[in-house]
């Protein structure tokens, strides 16, 4: 029986009722924002909800964790669904789990907050008092670009009942000996976690459990069917029904096709609370799992079974548990199913591979009765006879325990180790029968290497028989790679990585086997040898540990003077509840319509016809907007180049704007985006390469060039020369929030408002004005805040803007763009990819006295910021060295993607990789420890840059001695040496890098800075300024000057937001000086202020702000003041090499010591110590969350972010799926941060020095410390060669640097002889 009826669920304890219900609409329609849209993908978790349910027949109430992006509503008819909203706000009162996120400064854009704290919360329901690596698991699917994690896990920390550290001797002496900090937050001031204060489940949906009959509830909507089975019957009934229609559990595998690949299901079957396919049985032979179990609930009683079983029936358990606790992260767990899993057939499915070599059986159920299917390579690879039919629903998944001298082992890798899809994964199975190492049973299976999970059967068959000797690894890896064969262009590339790993596992498995059975038979099997062991042991692990360093405040200061206290961010506990309001979170505007673009799908084409008609038929569509419309105002100058706002006639590159979609909807939008047919003729030459846009002369100006002293000469003097190159992959931004606007026309006077995410508010203005031929006056562009932009919000963001404001200005109308993740990657460019080479001439104690330099950019199909990047790079490229003869020349290369901009560091972090590349090879060309080379070559205090401009490096060499002292370097780098020594197949690295950040904007005009301050009558203040608070705390610090200028406390002081028509004409918010720049200008509003009434308060200096502000009026003088800044002294002139473009320098040093696994390329960053010089800190908890955040970006940039296009400039990596930034599992386990003391005064805000850049550059020191740990393994291999890596030191990199045996045993494919999956950018 069955029967259709409205959908409703709780949220936010409150009923919700949905009539007319699109089907596979997902949570995000009931409007609670505080819950974020990152990626639509359930990869990133900033979605992150907890779901509820009572099951009737135990009596119990479940919680778990779950991506919004991917719940069908129609899945949670009768769950309740708590949002960040429904725990905590600061209307009602703050949980627990928001004060302490927020406290421990685990905030700074705050768009992943919400995420981050309801997986917190939703473990705490479960585990009132977790262990360390429960609270890390809760964490492993949600990603933060800004704060590097640390504070995070400090708050997770305060919940766990164990937070012991161990500090180095050196901090806890320097805090009894010195004004020394070692806290940012109290936590004596924490409201205490009580489980018993918690909503309750709501009592209605108990009772509608208990007594609700078993029926089939159907859901129906415009275009789909959702059909919900409750009993076995009825889902029986259903499929045989609708034979066709997917059965979905979790929807993280049909969600995501139907999202990205457009695949369309008329109806849909959702079993609910069937316990024939909810169950685990453990018998005496076998453990019978229900296809419905999560994933989480397999773990769960995997480990059970474990617990109670002999070690050596539980060994396929354990190799299935392992994997689990590295697939996917929690909330991915939480939903998907163990039959969907197994029945999706992935070619990268983690447990396939296992279950396939483990003997399992499936359980098939129809109306036609029970049928069992082996779970095989004929099942995997949906041959006919051994697949399901399509009317039969797999009820139970069988796996019979191991037996005596059976052995099972799982082996993955992937680009990031956990929460990654696996490059190649493996199950291998052995059986030898009793008490011999004779083969009587053998499989081995690997999926990533072919379009399913893959068997090698034959090989497998060919050495039964055989003994578990080297002789017959040395026959099996041979058999295997002839059977398990990838074509060179084989999709998802890697092809010779992925081949060693093949018999790398299966080099892994045999001493696996070969440990345990001289474990269990020491007389008759053979011993590992003790340098082998280390194979087998996993990558360096333990509890995460922090110590941080900072200079107390000087006590002299007033008691509640605000500069230099760890203040929270301004916005963190908004942050943690949900509330603070992000560009989309805005309330829909009336007759509000939705902008979809329309991209090119060509790299370099010329466009034959654009087709409109079939999108503009559907339902919903207003207009489309193309560059007809746009005739006479479709370009923009931005800086020295005209670019056009949308192609009709030719395209550059994939992700080109053609055209935007006007609908009612996003949904109509996108749909009709789908639908518009373009054609193209491709055009010649495609260049996407630095070399081939060399060979093709492609550059966008004439090359930038810098020289300092007599080049040539020098390299008649000295006694090496060398000569190489490094290429620096690209980076995206992958900012949490995507690119949002909205666009607002006021009705009258042709003013118009527009709502964007972004860095630069003039530019907006300004290029919003010109499309719309206004004067700027009338367009006012407003930020309250950016969910993080790394300068990926400026000039890509302007131009969509503008055609969203263009349409919003046709049609009279509100509209609304807000970019998909995939579509945001694809337009927006990101970190120049770069060519560096180096020919350097040195002097035999490593004295580098010649050094002659070419930097090459790959800038993309247009300038953007591309001759500013490469500039900077050449006025920051000597980093920390004194180079007595130098000349470098740059060009920005003119290629077929789209146009690269600015990311954190603007250049810096390319050049400088190249500058410590030709260090690191003059080290090892001398014999020398590249520290020793570093060193040699240093800045000496009182000097001068190759362009001409003193500098004093003092604080650089008292950063690079105590990084050394704080790292214990010369006593690790003896115990580094000691375990490479005695482990072959696992390597440790250390390095150390000095860092000279030089901060400026290499002219005034791009300094100047302004404030409004306004003081009412009640003695509160209102600030405002041209900064822009995109997570690095701009506001909060602005703020602390209002409160030390007119010395009034923080809770008087209030900031609305950045807009154009409070503070006109902003520079950009970037280059690591916003705080300085709008802070003087602050500063100056208040002191103008406070000169106005002095003589006010002077009469009573005891009264209040109240008493003075009505004094003040009563007088008729001003309360309101604009502060100004004109910008600090820069000029540079490129024609004589010469100027002063930079202000001040950023020094540090960071020391990273790194493990590697050479058999599979995998690394772990043991311990990182970072010494900075700040100056003096405005706010340390602030500054140090920018320099753990930016050395974990930069750790991303040079390890594991990577960009694949396709030979025709196609981007496939294109979310958080594909594209990997560093997750919780990345970061160091032990992090110590040490801030300088504040040596001498400058010209600065309160002396302080702008931080936001500098630190990403500080993550070398792990592509350093890992070429030093591959550097090892080469030697102990004979091979002594000079060593070339480029970045980023992925795991395939890694691996394929560690030359052995393997590596020379895969097959080779020639150059020319196919065509690869991607292209090296």
């Amino acid at each position: 029986e069955s029967y259709s009826l409205p959908l409703w669920f709780y949220s936010y304890s409150r009923k919700r009722i949905l009539e007319n219900t699109l089907s596979l609409t997902m949570l995000f329609p009931v409007r609670l924002t505080g819950t974020k849209y990152g990626c639509g993908t359930g990869g990133c978790g900033a979605c992150t909800v907890m779901i509820s349910r009572y099951n009737p027949t135990i009596k119990r109430i479940s919680h778990h964790a779950a991506n919004a992006c991917l719940i069908p509503i129609c899945s949670l008819y009768g769950a309740a669904v708590t949002t960040i909203e429904g725990i905590g706000s600061t209307k009602t009162r703050i949980h627990p789990v928001q004060e302490r996120i927020a406290k421990c400064h685990g905030t700074q854009c705050g768009f992943c907050t919400p995420g981050m704290v309801m997986s917190i919360y939703t473990l705490l329901r479960n585990h009132p008092e977790p262990s360390l690596e429960q609270l890390t698991d809760a964490l492993g699917g949600n990603l933060c670009r800004c704060t590097g994690y640390r504070p995070i896990i400090d708050a997770c920390k305060t919940f766990w009942l164990v937070t012991i550290c161990l500090m180095t001797p050196v901090t806890l002496s320097l805090s009894l000996l010195f004004k020394i900090s070692l806290k940012l937050f109290s936590e004596e001031e924490f409201l205490p976690l009580d489980p018993t204060q918690e909503l309750i489940f709501p009592p209605e949906l108990m009772i509608m459990a208990e007594k609700q009959p078993q029926r089939t509830r159907i859901f129906g909507g415009d275009r789909m069917t959702w059909i919900s089975p409750t009993t076995l019957t009825a889902l029986l009934e259903a499929k045989f029904k609708y034979p066709q229609a997917p059965v979905v559990m979790g929807n993280t595998s049909v969600g995501p096709e139907m999202k990205l690949k457009g695949v369309f299901h008329p109806v849909i079957i959702s079993p609910d609370g069937i316990e024939e396919l909810n169950f685990a049985n453990c018998s005496h032979n076998e453990l019978t799992l229900g296809a419905g179990l999560s994933l989480t609930q397999v773990k769960y009683i995997l480990g059970e079974v474990i617990q109670n079983l002999p070690e050596e029936k539980t060994r396929m358990y354990r190799a299935l548990l392992k994997h689990l606790r590295t697939l996917a992260g929690s909330q991915i767990r939480n939903m998907a199913s163990l039959g969907g899993h197994i029945v999706s057939r992935h070619l990268d499915s983690d447990l396939n591979p296992l279950l396939a070599v483990g003997n399992c059986t499936l359980n098939l159920l129809s109306k036609k009765g029970k049928r069992q299917v082996p779970l095989n390579e004929e099942f995997l690879r949906r041959c006919p006879s051994a697949d399901l039919k399509p009317e039969e629903i797999l009820i139970s998944v069988k796996i019979p325990h191991s037996r005596k001298w059976e052995f099972v082992s799982g082996f993955r890798q992937a680009q990031r180790q956990q929460n990654a899809l696996a490059v190649v994964n493996s199950g291998m199975r052995v059986f030898f029968g009793e008490g011999g190492d004779i083969i009587r049973e053998l499989s081995i299976s690997y999926g990533g290497v072919g379009p399913t999970t893959v068997c090698a059967k034959n090989s497998c068959r060919k050495l039964i028989g055989r003994p578990w000797n080297e002789e017959m690894l040395d026959v099996a890896c041979r058999l295997v790679l002839d059977e398990v064969t990838l074509p060179g262009s084989a999709p998802g590339g890697r092809v010779e990585f992925k081949r060693t790993l093949i018999v790398s596992f299966l080099f892994k498995f045999y001493l696996e086997v070969l440990q345990i059975l001289k474990r269990m038979d020491p007389v008759r099997s053979p011993g590992l040898a003790d340098k082998y062991e280390s194979a087998l042991e996993d990558l360096h692990s333990g509890h995460h540990c922090s110590t941080l360093k900072y200079e107390n405040v000087d006590s002299k200061n007033l008691p509640q003077d605000p500069i230099g206290q760890p203040i929270m961010h301004l916005s963190g506990i908004k942050h943690a509840t949900g509330e603070a309001i992000y560009c989309d979170d805005m309330p829909t505007v009336d007759r509000e319509l939705f902008l979809s673009f329309v991209t090119s799908s060509r790299a370099h084409a010329k466009i034959v016809s654009i087709d409109l008609s079939e999108a503009l038929s559907l339902p919903g569509v207003v207009d489309i907007v193309t560059e007809e419309h746009l005739r006479g105002v479709n370009s923009f100058c931005i800086l020295s180049e005209p670019e056009k706002l949308l192609r009709t006639e030719e395209v550059s590159c994939v992700g080109q704007l053609v055209c935007a979609v006007i609908a009612e909807s996003e949904v109509q939008a996108k749909q009709a985006a789908k639908r518009v047919k373009v054609v193209y003729q491709d055009l010649q030459p495609l260049i996407l390469t630095i070399e081939e846009a060399i060979q093709h002369n492609s550059f966008f100006e004439p090359e930038r060039k810098l020289e300092y002293g007599n080049v040539d000469e020098a390299f008649k003097v000295v006694d090496h020369i060398l000569e190489g190159e490094i290429h620096i992959g690209g980076q995206e931004h992958f900012y949490m929030e995507t690119q949002s606007m909205l666009v607002v026309p006021k009705g009258e006077d042709q003013e118009i408002d527009v709502y964007v995410s972004t860095q630069f508010p003039k530019y907006i203005q300004d290029i919003v004005a010109s499309t719309l031929k206004l004067p700027a006056n009338k367009v006012m562009c407003h930020v309250k805040r950016v969910g993080g932009a790394f300068g990926g919000k400026t000039y890509k963001t302007g131009i969509m803007a503008a055609i969203t404001a263009f349409a919003a200005n046709k049609h009279g109308r509100a509209v609304r763009c807000i970019l998909e993740r995939g579509e945001d990657m694809l337009i927006t460019g990101g970190r120049h990819p770069y060519l560096g080479k180096y020919k350097a001439g040195f002097m035999n104690d490593g004295r580098i006295l010649a050094l002659d330099m070419q930097h090459y950019s790959n800038g993309g199909a247009s300038l953007d910021e591309s001759l500013l990047v490469i500039e900077m790079g050449l006025l920051k490229m000597e980093n920390a060295y004194k180079f007595p003869n130098l000349r470098c020349r740059a060009w920005a290369c003119r290629t077929n993607f789209p146009s690269n901009t600015a990311l954190r560091g603007f250049g810096f972090p390319q050049a400088g990789l190249i500058t410590e590349s030709c260090i690191t090879e003059v080290a090892a060309r001398c014999g020398l420890a590249p520290e020793k080379v570093r060193m040699i070559n240093m800045y000496k205090e009182i000097d001068q840059t190759p362009y001409k401009q003193e500098i004093n490096a003092k604080n650089l060499i008292q950063c690079w001695k105590e990084c050394m002292d704080m790292s214990s370097y010369s006593l690790r780098k003896a115990a580094v040496e000691k375990f490479n020594s005695e482990n072959y197949w696992k390597k440790k690295g250390l390095a150390v890098v000095p860092l000279k950040f030089p901060v400026g904007l290499g002219s005034v005009a791009a300094g100047q800075a302004a404030a409004l301050v306004h003081i009412y009558l009640d003695g509160s203040v209102l600030v405002t300024h041209g900064g822009i608070e995109m997570g690095q705390g701009v506001h909060t610090k602005m703020i602390q000057v209002v409160s030390r200028e007119l010395r009034m406390p923080i809770s008087n002081i209030h900031l609305r937001g950045t807009s154009t028509e409070t503070v006109p004409n902003t520079n950009i918010s970037g280059g690591s000086v916003v705080a300085d720049l709008n802070g003087l200008a602050v500063k100056d509003a208040c002191q103008t202020l406070l000169k106005r009434l002095e003589p006010i308060i002077s009469k009573n200096p005891q009264g209040t702000w109240k008493d003075w502000a009505q004094a003040a009026f009563d007088e008729s003088i001003s309360l309101s003041a604009t502060g100004y800044f004109r910008g600090y002294e820069s000029n540079m002139s490129w024609e004589t090499g010469e100027g002063h473009p930079f202000e001040y320098f950023v020094y540090g040093a960071a020391c990273s010591e790194v493990e590697i696994d050479c058999l599979t390329g995998a690394h772990k960053n043991i311990r990182t110590d970072v010494v900075m010089d700040v100056g003096c800190s405005i706010n340390p908890a602030l500054d140090i969350g920018q320099i753990e955040g930016a050395f974990i970006q930069g750790m991303g940039l040079y390890t594991i972010e990577e960009l694949h296009y396709s030979p025709q400039g196609v981007l496939y990596t294109r979310g958080p799926n594909q594209y990997k930034i560093p997750a919780i599992c990345d970061i160091p386990t032990e992090l110590h941060i040490s801030l300088l003391p504040p040596s001498q005064s400058s010209n600065t805000l309160y002396s302080s020095k702008g931080l936001g850049e500098s630190g990403i550059f500080l993550g070398c020191s792990m592509f350093f410390a890992i070429h030093d740990a591959v550097n090892a393994a080469r030697q102990e291999r004979g091979l002594f060669g000079p060593l070339k890596l480029n970045s980023p030191l992925t795991p395939e990199k890694i691996r394929m640097a560690c030359e052995d045996k393997f590596t020379k045993m895969i097959p080779k494919d020639k150059p020319g002889s196919y065509v690869p999956w991607n292209v090296p950018i």
